[in-house]
């Protein structure tokens, strides 16, 4: 691709390169410089308990030592099944250090999804929470696991907290006692029983595979896409150079997105350790929002990363101007489309500034971003990061199309992964000549700026007219009364489809069906005004606060075939 195709170019500040210098690296070395440069800076903040970067860096020493002795190889893939906490920080930094490939398990897992992924990424060793080990132990038999590391939240807390810990967990309902009787090994145990002498990370090259992070399962099984140490660099000096004016051991950053995210893991985790800014980590299962804003006032984070359902809960806290969120200069929000009003609401209440980005599992996860201090544009994914290069072409042909013109978008970079686990067919249909096929509708302005139109997969096609539901949720989401809204289709004898929309009204507010009808007609076009709403107070969301809209088009599927059947019993 030629210079003069790159109209992205023209708006970046003088201070962001077009490409950026890589380190041929492991990813644990950035932890081994950073502890040396900021020995004593705060790593990590959580819940009480302060651990400077020289105490991270003997802890993963410790935990690397501990699993070379249970056995762990380079090259063998280790479970991380945990929620934001200092455990796994170390786990992952420590597996890594001995060069193994870790592999990231939400642990609100169903065990259906987690026998999955035990089995496709063929993982003998897992680390996780204790509250989910019975349900890891249950599988055991059926996988090649053979050996379980078990952690409390309390292992990381300070004394008092520590002690009071059984209490609350007893009345939150998640008090866990496990005894060991040598079926799985105490996390603590394993640190306290190992010595911090440094360990040269195991490594042979960037390309060598650092994490197995899977996605894709809206359609079927997930898939693990391949992340090597290289990609995993490449976005953090990306993000390193988008944001020009962080200073290195400067700043810290809030730890809400969960690490098993790929978003958490790059933008926040990795980000974090590489450039010493300390981490006000936030346990994904406290959804409190209180907590949040309480932890904002009182350490003054500069950095928020984070989803659209976090903002949109925050600016609608009944609480939040009793709390100084002045300290936010910058937030970049990912996972799902961030809706006009949020962000303009944000940064009247922070100062900050609140800019959408866009990534996927398979390119680490950000190819684009709009800018921080410099020019935005209101409504796009921003422009690509340095040594980014995207496209959009025609779905069909793959030809490419003209400026502001629809079709898929193509990224290709050095951040894109290296293919599917296993899975060579899945991988030649989305890689190719090393441009990923991200399956989005999508079109280029004239200046460089991206607009996601929607997902190829989401667009609604009602009476043979293609619906994208971005547009008509960002229309419903202009009426004062709703909080949250998807918009979906749903199964339709006569159109095919029908535009169905499910709200959420903010607290104390309502609205009737006629009347968002009427604010709908006088904004869109008929045939993409929704005939069906549906009211809830509240969406079904993943562990990173991303909704779950296959599973709202699913129940109405499923509602649609109850219908047909009844009908047909009745006639």
């Amino acid at each position: 691709m030629s210079e003069i195709e790159r109209l992205w170019h023209q708006n970046y500040p003088p201070e962001v390169p077009y490409s950026v210098e890589y380190p041929k690296v492991p990813l644990p070395q950035l932890l081994i410089q950073t502890a040396s440069d900021f020995p004593n800076k705060i790593s990590i903040r959580f819940l009480g308990k302060d651990l400077t970067f020289q105490e991270l860096l003997k802890d993963v020493y410790r935990f690397a030592h501990a699993l070379k002795r249970i056995g762990v190889e380079k090259g063998e893939r280790i479970g991380i099944m945990l929620p934001n906490s200092p455990q796994a920080v170390i786990a992952y930094y420590a597996s890594l250090m001995v060069g193994a490939v870790v592999v990231q398990v939400n642990p609100l897992y169903t065990e259906r999804e987690l026998r999955h992924q035990l089995t496709d990424s063929g993982m003998k060793t897992i680390i996780c929470l204790d509250l989910v080990y019975n349900k890891v132990k249950r599988l055991q038999s059926e996988t090649q696991l053979d050996t379980i590391v078990v952690t409390s939240m309390k292992d990381y807390l300070p004394p008092l907290k520590k002690i009071l810990y059984p209490i609350k967990a007893k009345i939150d309902g998640m008090y866990v006692k496990l005894s060991s009787k040598g079926e799985f090994y105490p996390f603590m145990e394993l640190i306290q029983s190992s010595d911090d002498t440094p360990i040269q990370p195991v490594y042979h090259s960037s390309d060598d595979l650092a994490l197995l992070q899977y996605t894709g399962g809206t359609t079927g099984l997930a898939k693990g896409a391949m992340l090597s140490h290289g990609n995993l660099i490449a976005n953090m000096r990306q993000a390193r150079a988008w944001f020009y004016k962080t200073e290195r051991g400067q700043g810290s950053i809030m730890a809400v997105i969960p690490f098993v995210h790929v978003y958490g893991m790059t933008t926040v985790m990795n980000f974090a350790i590489a450039e010493g800014l300390t981490m006000v980590i936030v346990p994904r299962f406290e959804k409190d929002l209180s907590l949040i804003l309480k932890l904002i006032d009182k350490y003054k984070p500069s950095f928020f990363p984070g989803a659209p359902t976090t903002y949109i809960g925050l600016i609608n806290h009944p609480k939040i101007h009793q709390y100084d969120l002045s300290s936010i200069e910058a937030c970049v929000s990912g996972s799902s489309s961030l809706p006009h009003e949020v962000q303009e609401k944000f940064e009247e209440i922070t100062k900050g500034f609140l800019v959408e980005g866009y990534g996927l599992t398979e390119a680490s996860p950000v190819t684009h971003s709009n800018l921080i201090w410099d020019r935005k544009k209101v409504g796009t994914i921003g422009l690509p990061w340095p040594d980014t290069d995207a496209r959009i072409v025609n779905p069909e042909t793959g030809e490419p199309v003209d400026v502001n013109e629809q079709g898929e978008l193509l990224v290709k970079g050095p951040q894109i992964m290296l293919g599917y686990w296993n899975n060579p067919k899945e991988t030649d249909q989305v890689l190719q000549d090393g441009w990923l096929k991200t399956g989005d509708i999508a079109r280029m302005d004239e200046d460089g700026y991206f607009y996601i139109v929607d997902r190829k997969k989401d667009v609604i096609i009602a009476s043979g007219f293609n619906i994208y539901p971005r547009e008509v949720e960002e229309v419903l989401f202009e009426h004062p009364a709703i909080q949250e809204v998807v918009v979906i289709g749903a199964p339709d004898p006569y159109r095919g489809e029908t535009v169905k929309a499910v709200v959420v009204f903010k607290e104390g507010e309502s609205a009737s069906e006629e009347e968002l009808d009427r604010f709908a007609r006088e904004r869109l076009v008929k045939y993409k005004v929704p005939r069906i709403y549906e009211f809830r107070s509240e969406l079904p969301k993943s562990s990173v606060g991303k909704v779950l809209r296959r599973t709202l088009k699913e129940e109405a599927r499923q509602l649609y075939e109850q219908q047909v059947a009844e009908s047909k019993l009745g006639s």
